[in-house]
């Protein structure tokens, strides 16, 4: 039966470091998406900045309001979503044996 009891325990070990894996990638995603919600609120605001100094006024207070409130929620939340990246990626480095260097002798137990 200790084979069995093996088998499985590995079989746990890979479970794990295959959903590590697959939450370190949705992760990784969520971080995109939100990165490319912060840049499209930045050049939101360029715009509106560059068109009202280009029209010699200056951009309305709701609308600066509105747009540096997008661009900072946008900014919070790509932050929050690195350092979960960063967490998933160390946790699951802990996790996960480094394998041998290709010219290592391999040690059989």
């Amino acid at each position: 039966m200790p084979i069995w009891d093996r088998l499985k325990s590995e079989l746990d070990r890979a479970g794990r470091a295959a959903q590590g894996a697959l939450d370190e990638g949705r992760i990784q995603l969520e971080a995109f998406r939100a990165k490319q919600r912060m840049d499209k609120a930045a050049q939101a605001l360029g715009y509106a900045v560059y068109r009202a100094k280009s029209a010699g006024t200056e951009v309305d207070s709701d609308s600066y309001a509105r747009l540096a409130g997008e661009l900072t929620a946008a900014e919070a939340e790509h932050t929050k979503l690195e350092e979960d990246l960063r967490v998933a990626r160390a946790a699951r480095g802990s996790s996960i044996e480094d394998p041998p260097a290709p010219d290592a002798p391999v040690n059989p137990s």
